[in-house]
């Protein structure tokens, strides 16, 4: 994994972040209704993710997200997978980022920018597990302790990996994030960042207040390489942005949901999907200090783009 420090720097300037993983395969004729989200295309259709990564890559994106968002031993287990499989869906995972990065590199074009793209290894919440909204929530039925011992064996797998950095993302709860904090002092001291899923402007998904948690989460591992927010709706973030930058001096991260919100109760998008005015919202989160912006659920290759045209 890259130096910790070295990443925390380079991230004081502009960087854009891909976009939706799992909602841009399901644009794309995938299936992502069960239990695992995308995670079963890891291993049933491989080179669909490698493919969608090299179009990130080509849209502008400066760091890639792997797929292992909703991959856990027990979610996959449970699945009807076996541990084995588990562990090779979270090493493909790396692998297929890696694939992409290597054929962008061999295919870039002579006016691209000149550092090599960065791959983030994703740790999805609890609630992905559950597959019930919780992630949206923060509505946990284990306590720290327990969130520490259920995200343990995915957390080594990656630290191992290949990946420059770990993504800890959509943290619902502040208590899952002292659980990754713990994690990661566990293994090492792995260059990471966390971004929150947030209700409002002001609060994570459990009712946390925004300050509050970053000035937890940053108490328990200063070495922290960002901090921000995603998968929460883009009207947020900006206040989000201003709590962060009150309260640490890391870089910040922003990559919200397209505008449409998830209805867990009729499993489906509501609300509006336009690249233009993301692109509008983007602009704002620069101004109020975000330095690390992309896209999560329902944006795609063309928000990249468009994010891609606003840095230069």
């Amino acid at each position: 994994m890259h130096d910790r420090q070295l990443l925390t720097e380079r991230f004081r300037d502009r960087h854009v972040i891909d976009g939706g993983l799992a909602t841009e395969l399901e644009q794309r004729g995938h299936d992502i209704t069960g239990t695992l989200w995308s995670g079963h295309i890891v291993l049933n259709d491989p080179r669909a993710i490698e493919q969608l990564h090299f179009d990130y890559l080509r849209a502008g994106a400066d760091i890639i997200i792997s797929s292992s968002y909703q991959l856990t031993f027990q979610g996959m287990i449970e699945a009807g997978y076996s541990a084995h499989e588990a562990r090779r869906a979270l090493e493909l995972s790396v692998e297929l980022a890696l694939s992409a990065r290597q054929h962008w590199s061999e295919n870039r074009p002579a006016d691209s920018r000149a550092e090599s793209p960065l791959i983030a290894a994703s740790v999805g919440p609890y609630g992905a597990y559950r597959a019930d909204g919780s992630e949206y929530t923060g509505d946990y039925d284990l306590d720290t302790t327990e969130l520490t011992a259920f995200h343990r064996e995915r957390v080594a797998l990656l630290v191992a990996s290949q990946a420059d950095l770990l993504a800890f993302e959509t943290v619902p709860a502040v208590s899952e994030a002292i659980a990754f904090t713990r994690l990661m002092r566990e293994f090492g001291n792995p260059p990471a960042w966390i971004s929150f899923s947030c209700r409002d402007g002001d609060h994570l998904s459990d009712g946390t207040g925004i300050s509050e948690a970053a000035d937890a989460v940053l108490s328990a591992y200063p070495e922290l390489v960002a901090v921000g927010v995603n998968c929460t709706a883009p009207g947020h973030v900006e206040s989000v942005l201003d709590k962060l930058a009150a309260s640490v001096s890391i870089p910040l991260i922003a990559y919200p949901n397209s505008g449409e919100g998830w209805d867990a109760k009729t499993r489906c998008w509501v609300g509006e999907n336009d690249p233009v005015s993301y692109s509008e919202y983007a602009q704002r989160w620069l101004a109020r200090g975000a330095t690390l912006i992309g896209g999560c659920c329902r944006t795609g290759p063309a928000h990249v783009r468009d994010l891609r045209a606003l840095l230069g």
